[in-house]
């Protein structure tokens, strides 16, 4: 772990975190590494300028009697430039302490989006009042794509897919309305997440679910694996790792050196031998309480990806893998039980969520008891449960 990602850690984690663990990281590291980290992730999540004059913002960052500046320069189909040297011409100058701005990026999602700053419009007189209407109106627009980098997105996972080119809503795919769902519990939480299959075909760089995910999970940290290098793809909270998903040494070595995860998702090359090691490999190193997500479970009937040609899958596809798992969450109840090893999968899975071609996997433990193995005729007749023999 690099010092700039152990300080990306230690400010994620304080988000909410007592003022106290805020003010020790910042006594730590100092006020300018630790802005250093939050506007990165702030021009991670501001909306696109829409302003066509450009426009200068001051963000001023306290910490007791320490101040630090950013200014921001923001103009229409342009990245947001930091300025650095150059002579700005501030249109508006916000001034937010430390404390606030770690809890408005890392902090619950419905954290206050008003009442923590300090806020200076157009702080000097213009040269040229005949520019007034088209200054405020880029000031303006310029503010609300900043702030919107300054907050937990409230954010429809859809919507989110599309904009950063993801297939897993609205192309054949319709899986986060289930992912919503499901990552509900998470989405306050510093997680880790691990999806196998970055994508990008015809020499594209892809990154489009690795990127949605990091928005989502404002707290995240996110690995993408894939079998080329995608390292380009590399920035804070990302991490794009290499590696092929039907190498069960790799995978374990991978899982050890950066898990355990709280999410893994397979969205890799659906060949079903390879979700199946990948699943096998991968799942002890999933935290209890966790998920395991199967995407593309529809290979299991394609031949071709190793599936059954038939309205029944075989036990060694994908869908077989998860039937099998509904056998291990009930093997208290088989008649072999306690008389042979569990295995990590009977341990350990709790729960079997199964939507149209993507499954979850809920990680536990699986020590719940039913009805005593003892229950014979006998007994059930003495609960009343079943009526006496006639005889």
């Amino acid at each position: 772990m690099t010092a700039d990602t152990a300080l990306l850690d230690r400010v994620v984690q304080a988000g909410t975190a007592p003022d106290a663990e805020i003010f020790a990281v910042v006594e730590d590291a100092g006020l300018g590494a630790v802005v250093g980290v939050l506007v990165e992730e702030i021009l991670f999540r501001c909306d696109a300028p829409i302003n066509v004059m450009p426009v200068d913002i001051a963000l001023d960052v306290t910490h007791e009697s320490e101040r630090h500046r950013t200014v921001f320069r923001m103009v229409r189909d342009r990245p947001i430039a930091i300025l650095d040297g150059e002579e700005p011409v501030i249109r508006r100058e916000l001034r937010m302490n430390v404390v606030d701005l770690v809890r408005r990026l890392y902090g619950r999602a419905d954290h206050p989006r008003t009442g923590d700053f300090h806020d200076a419009f157009l702080p000097t007189r213009p040269a040229d009042l005949t520019e007034l209407p088209e200054i405020f109106a880029s000031t303006n627009q310029a503010s609300g794509a900043l702030l919107s980098g300054c907050t937990v997105p409230r954010i429809d996972l859809g919507a989110l897919s599309v904009a950063y080119g993801s297939d897993k809503w609205a192309s054949f795919h319709w899986y986060t309305a289930h992912y919503e769902k499901e990552f509900a519990p998470y989405r306050d939480r510093p997680v880790r997440i691990l999806e196998i299959g970055i994508g990008g075909f015809s020499g594209e760089l892809g990154g489009s679910s690795l990127k949605m995910w990091k928005r989502y999970f404002h707290r995240g940290t996110v690995f993408g694996l894939d079998l080329f290098d995608k390292s380009e793809l590399n920035q804070p909270r990302l991490t794009a790792l290499t590696g092929d998903q039907g190498d069960t040494d790799g995978l374990v070595a991978l899982a050890r050196e950066h898990g355990p995860f709280d999410i893994v998702i397979d969205d890799g090359s659906h060949e079903n031998e390879h979700v199946r090691v990948s699943f096998e490999a991968l799942f002890p190193y999933v935290r209890s309480g966790g998920l395991y997500v199967i995407e593309d479970l529809q290979t299991s009937y394609f031949p071709r990806f190793g599936g059954t040609a038939d309205k029944v899958a075989g036990s060694k596809t994908s869908v077989g893998l998860v039937k099998s798992l509904l056998d291990d969450l009930h093997h208290r109840e088989h008649a072999t039980y306690p008389g042979h090893p569990t295995s990590v999968t009977e341990e350990s899975v709790v729960g079997v969520r199964v939507y149209r071609n993507v499954a979850f996997i809920e990680k536990g433990v699986n020590g719940e008891d039913g009805i005593p193995r003892w229950m014979d005729d006998e007994a059930w007749i003495a609960l009343g449960a079943i009526p006496p023999s006639a005889d």
